[in-house]
């Protein structure tokens, strides 16, 4: 049973050394990030620009803005941005983590009522 094991992680390390490497794209960091938030119940959309550091009200939603990251060559290109979200009298957040503009599925805020997503960062 060893020798299969040793086997697999011969064809293991050779399949990740044949892999191609893709450089990464440069990437700058934005004064904040403008986010849209909707009330699925009223129909409601906000736009809002909301500056590093700081916070912003979306309902009952309270969302921190940590980070905005966006392509070097591309300012008005894909926006990832990290963000807390904290419901009213929740104590852990509703969500915390990296917003990505052109893919807001990719992780979106689960909330029953409201919605919230990056559009893309500010810049000085």
């Amino acid at each position: 049973m060893s020798r299969f094991f040793r086997t697999l992680g011969t064809v293991a390390a050779f399949c990740l050394a044949a892999a191609p490497a893709f450089p990464q794209e440069s990437v700058r960091e934005g004064t904040g990030a403008v986010l849209r938030g909707l009330d699925k119940l009223n129909a409601v959309v906000t736009d809002f620009n909301l500056p590093t550091g700081f916070r912003a009200t979306v309902g009952s939603l309270e969302i921190t803005m940590e980070q905005c990251r966006y392509p070097e060559n591309n300012p008005s290109g894909d926006a990832f941005a990290f963000i807390t979200v904290r419901e009213e009298g929740v104590a852990e957040p509703v969500f915390r983590g990296w917003m990505v503009a052109s893919s807001p599925a990719l992780n979106p805020l689960d909330h029953p009522r409201y919605d919230v997503w990056v559009m893309r960062c500010t810049t000085s």
